[in-house]
């Protein structure tokens, strides 16, 4: 997650209430996805933007997640994420967010 994305998601959790606030990734690779998660609950593991050392305890949910994919509708689904869940390693990226997910979230249900 780039340092401007990092700054606008510190700045919504300040805003709304991290309570309030639900971050959905689109990462093509676990690592990257797992990094995003990480980011967003623990926070920058690389030390190197607003985050680092900000535990927002955020939700957080990769585009391809059943729980997010449930929540939409499915033609839009379809049309923005369809393609892409077919190229996708699916399995390795739903278990990298949801274990980070499950360790850091401050906010799950």
């Amino acid at each position: 997650m780039d340092l401007e994305n990092q700054r606008r998601v510190k700045e919504m959790a300040e805003k709304y209430g991290a309570e309030n606030c639900i971050v959905i990734i689109g990462a093509s690779e676990a690592e990257s996805a797992a990094l995003a998660a990480e980011t967003v609950t623990a926070g920058d593991p690389t030390y190197a933007g607003p985050l680092a050392g900000v535990p927002l305890g955020l939700r957080v949910y990769h585009a391809v997640e059943p729980e997010f994919k449930e929540s939409v509708d499915a033609d839009v689904y379809d049309d923005q994420v369809g393609m892409m869940e077919m190229v996708l390693d699916v399995d390795a990226i739903v278990s990298s967010v949801s274990e980070l997910r499950k360790e850091y979230c401050s906010f799950l249900d």
